[in-house]
């Protein structure tokens, strides 16, 4: 049975990934949806109370019922390479591809609706709450005076944006930032400002998740590091990654989040206080780990393709019928 993978054409991380994969002998095709309907073209057919469907690519022809899980990774825009592309097109061709998939008994790394829903922070925050997890005080707000008011109760703030990315061509990352002691909130009334209590670190945490396997790496924070530099995706080069424990009160919280977010995959983002305390920042659903691996040598790419090259175990139960078995 073939294992597809969904992610644009210059994926390395996904490469990292078809090695393991083609080094085991598991069949896998990757598709781009942003190739439909140019290299790539698909055929789902009902008749008699039952499906047959198959997508053709790199001039292979994959039958959708000989799938043994589908790798979500960082799919492009439905026909949005298309010799005519329009947003008609795109919905037209989502509803196709994900539809037939969504029908077939395959594992789902992650289940696209509990993707689209796992990207949301607002939704983050309050399920690691719940789930046990340290947040640190957060504010989203749209009213100048709630800020103002959360600015006097954690006067040490940081900003960043509710969804993460700025929507340009391709989206950029919008880094954390140190609020001003003086600042004006009177912005915050043109558009969602998530405020957050800075947590003056001594490490980053990068923790990624597969199935019920858990994988921590630590990044220490220098003694003379400037403390504006909050976002570690933009600060100046320091220690590398080092390979961590995981604390017992943050496997569990981790393993019950992982089940109510339905996911398969996560990458948890933590910062680690003076007193050891890992404070939960957020979890990407696709988050890179290539990074993490090249520096701690941790095998990462390798856990996934095992997970992925699993048959379906016989009888296992679905979750809300998304697939999502986290085995």
């Amino acid at each position: 049975m073939t294992v597809l993978i969904l992610t644009c054409e210059e994926d390395v991380t996904a490469d990292m990934v078809v090695v393991h994969l083609n080094a085991t002998g598991v069949p896998v095709v990757r598709v781009d949806p942003a190739d439909l309907t140019g290299g790539v073209a698909l055929s789902g057919e009902y008749v008699h109370g039952r499906f047959r469907g198959h997508l053709s690519a790199g001039g292979r022809l994959v039958s959708i019922g000989g799938l043994r899980s589908v790798w979500v990774r960082r799919p492009g825009t439905p026909a949005g390479r298309a010799a005519q592309p329009s947003a008609w097109l795109t919905e037209e061709s989502a509803q196709a591809l994900y539809g037939m998939l969504r029908g077939s008994d395959v594992r789902w790394m992650n289940h696209p609706d509990a993707a689209r829903r796992a990207r949301h922070k607002p939704w983050q925050l309050r399920l690691a709450q719940r789930c046990g997890l340290p947040v640190p005080a957060t504010l989203i707000t749209t009213f100048p005076r709630a800020a103002r008011e959360f600015a006097e109760r954690y006067p040490d703030l940081v900003v960043k944006p509710v969804s993460g990315a700025h929507p340009q061509d391709p989206p950029r990352a919008v880094p954390t930032s140190r609020v001003a002691p003086d600042t004006d909130f009177s912005a915050v009334a043109f558009g969602p400002t998530l405020l957050q209590r800075r947590v003056a670190k001594r490490a980053d945490i990068r923790l990624t998740v597969v199935g019920q396997q858990m994988t921590a790496a630590r990044k220490a924070t220098a003694a003379d590091a400037d403390p504006d530099d909050v976002d570690v995706r933009f600060a100046a080069p320091g220690s590398p990654w080092r390979p961590t424990d995981v604390p017992s009160c943050v496997t569990a919280g981790v393993h019950a989040y992982m089940r109510g977010a339905e996911l398969a995959y996560g990458a948890f983002d933590f910062v680690e206080d003076a007193d050891g305390t890992w404070w939960f920042l957020e979890c990407n659903q696709s988050g890179q780990f290539g990074f993490v691996e090249v520096e701690t040598g941790q095998p990462i790419a390798r856990t996934i393709a095992e997970w992925l090259a699993r048959p379906i175990p016989e009888g296992s139960p679905h979750v809300n019928g998304s697939n999502t078995t986290v085995r």
